[in-house]
């Protein structure tokens, strides 16, 4: 019996699992890097170990540290959650060889899936159908587009498109790169690449009984970066014939192997409905609670069990209803998915319960709450957001209203992408393959829900809640109306800016109410620090308002719009130099294109960030010279920082 759990990992995967272990009696104890001291799963366990510094490579990628975490807690069993040191065989290798319950797989079956190119050839001996490796050195243009892919990786990480073999020096160069750093591991291998692929994967869980589960399947194809964003179970476009041949070789892959615990087979279908293994992750996945609200399963609970010991049923779970999560990151998808760092000022999902085991709801699982700050040296995800209901278009709509309706403020996020996505026409007709934001476009699919009406009505808002909190805190004179005049002249006036654009409300209060320029028809109802209520055209509106210094977030049925409040006076010596490249995030320099002096053409690429481990291309803006080159690699460096500055050629 596990009677104290170590989880060796931190976030919405680490809260996830405590939450199992309150309800199973089990003691907890929590793992926290210097970044993470103030995080939610840090406060939520029993007990927390610090882990000195904030990169992965020295805290939760450090096995040591980690088993000796639990042997002073006095843990008898580690949960390694899923990324970092999950498929790791040799850090499962040391649990056990330290006396401590692993819960996961065998070591010897980490091993066999840990290559990608290994794994390949093992499956296609047990009978799985595979898409043939490619070596990098032998590709020619017969085997284009192709893929280039991390032998050792995972999540969108060390992969690269190839569409012309002008683009794969490079591709291989930045992959292998990429998958040394997240991984520790450089090899790459190629692979053909599908572009309008299914992305398909069977859970599977496996007891030391020789009991092996097809647990329902997923799908996954709507990505970005080659990481899932939106995920649902089953899938709209598995008939029961391809089910039964997907859980078939599911139950393959899994028996080949010698498998035990939790695991996910992955595999890429074609428009044909023809399907090819990927990859088998040996650990739960990000997506399961779409499986555990379908079948009414605690995926986590039966890992523990497993790992104690116990039999599974013969007969595997029905499967219910339509289940729809979507992983809420804090990135622009408008500025190509850059990752986004700050203060999460608010974060609240009032749709949202903790969980459901029966009926329709929406649950949220996270790793961050109000006031915490986003850092920039793990994962942007922000939480997953998901939705049950008997079908799937009731799951959809369910899930984009929830999200509609959240309150995120202080960072950038994905939001009104799913929102869109959720209610676009395609997805809701299951036409979901790997191609989707290619086919129906960032611009369309990323536009803000808040129309340019919305942008301007909740610029009125945000003008007169400011006003209500200056007559709040006025210390003379506060009942007197915001702008009060013996004999007026001209209205009140407030400006905001909204990206490049800029907005300025004017508006009068007297005792006729409200008159604001360019809003005919609407009149105050109410107007609080919190929050403003506007009757336009006869219909109440209501929006809520909060400002965090000069920025004001107003939320409404109509979306979240986002406004900077102009300064009276601007500061001219603020302004950048013609040219100048600025870091759109907090990141580390890793190298290096060019040097001061060097002609470079658009596109041309200058340097490249890693930051919430990914790499992140810094290009030339247009034909020119590199006048400045301030940055090194190895330089950690903050949003707004000047990396180069791209001068004329004269």
């Amino acid at each position: 019996m596990i009677e104290k759990l170590l989880v060796a990992n931190r976030g919405e995967i680490a809260r996830r699992v405590f939450r199992t272990c309150r309800d199973a009696g089990i003691g907890t104890v929590a793992v926290f890097s210097d970044a993470d001291a103030d995080a939610p799963h840090t406060a939520e366990a029993d007990v927390a170990v610090r882990l000195p510094g904030n990169a992965p490579s020295d805290t939760y990628l450090r096995a040591e540290l980690l088993i000796k975490a639990a042997v002073e807690t006095g843990a008898d069993a580690i949960h390694p959650g899923y990324g970092f040191l999950s498929e790791n065989a040799a850090f499962a290798r040391a649990v056990i060889d330290a006396g401590l319950t692993w819960v996961g797989p065998p070591p010897e079956a980490i091993e066999s899936m840990g290559s990608k190119v290994e794994s390949k050839r093992m499956m296609a001996d047990a009978g799985v159908p595979i898409l043939s490796e490619l070596d990098p050195a032998e590709v020619t243009e017969a085997d284009l587009p192709l893929l280039v892919k991390a032998s050792a990786g995972g999540g969108g990480r060390g992969m690269r498109v190839v569409r012309s073999l002008g683009e794969l020096a490079e591709a291989v160069e930045g992959a292998s790169a990429e998958a040394a750093s997240a991984f520790g591991d450089p090899t790459v291998f190629c692979e053909r690449y599908l572009e309008t692929g299914r992305h398909i994967e069977v859970q599977v869980l496996a007891d030391t009984h020789g009991t092996v589960w097809a647990v329902g399947e997923r799908e996954c194809s709507i990505q970005r970066r080659h990481q899932k964003v939106v995920e649902e179970a089953p899938s709209p476009f598995v008939d029961e014939a391809m089910r039964e041949a997907l859980f078939d070789a599911a139950r393959k892959a899994a028996q080949a192997i010698d498998y035990v615990g939790a695991g996910t087979v992955e595999f890429l279908a074609g428009p044909d409905g023809r399907f090819y293994f990927l990859e088998m992750n040996t650990r739960l996945q990000v997506e399961h609670p779409v499986t555990e609200a379908t079948t009414g399963l605690d995926l986590v609970s039966l890992q523990l069990r497993i790992a104690e010991g116990e039999h599974l049923p013969i007969d595997e779970p029905e499967t219910r209803g339509h289940a729809i999560e979507v992983r809420l990151y804090a990135e622009d998808p408008a500025a190509g998915w850059q990752p986004q760092s700050g203060t999460l000022h608010r974060f609240a999902l009032p749709a949202a319960q903790r969980e459901f085991e029966v009926g329709p709801g929406v649950r949220l699982d996270s790793g961050f709450v109000s006031g915490q700050t986003v850092g920039v040296h793990y994962d942007p995800m922000l939480a997953k957001v998901i939705a049950f209901a008997p079908d799937r278009r009731s799951a959809a709509r369910a899930l984009a209203g929830a999200l509609a309706d959240a309150e995120i403020h202080g960072v950038v996020t994905n939001r009104d992408l799913l929102v869109n996505v959720l209610r676009h026409e395609a997805f809701l007709a299951g036409e979901t393959d790997t191609a989707f934001f290619d086919r129906h476009g960032l611009e369309t699919l990323a536009r803000p829900l808040a129309t340019v009406d919305t942008v301007r009505i909740s610029a009125l808002a945000a003008a007169l809640a400011g006003a209500a909190v200056n007559r709040a805190d006025a210390r003379v004179q506060g009942r007197l109306p915001s702008g009060w005049r013996n004999v007026r002249s001209q209205g009140q006036r407030k400006r905001f800016r909204q990206g490049e654009d800029e907005i300025e409300v004017v508006y009068t209060l007297g005792r006729d109410g409200l008159r604001a320029d360019g809003f005919e028809g609407v009149e105050l109802v109410s107007a609080e620090s919190g929050g403003v209520v506007l009757e336009v055209s006869g219909v109440r509106r209501k929006f809520g308002v909060a400002r965090y210094g000069d920025t004001v977030y107003v939320d409404s049925p109509e979306g979240t719009v986002e406004l900077n409040v102009v300064p009276r006076y601007t500061d001219p010596d603020a302004a950048l130099a013609a040219g100048s490249l600025v870091a759109p995030m907090p990141g580390t320099v890793v190298r290096l294109a060019v040097e001061a002096g060097d002609t470079v053409k658009t596109g041309d690429p200058l340097l490249w960030l890693e930051a919430m481990k990914m790499e992140h291309r810094i290009a030339a803006p247009a034909d020119g010279v590199v006048t400045e080159l301030p940055v090194v690699v190895g330089q950690q460096v903050e949003v707004g920082t000047i990396l180069a500055v791209v001068g004329d050629d004269e």
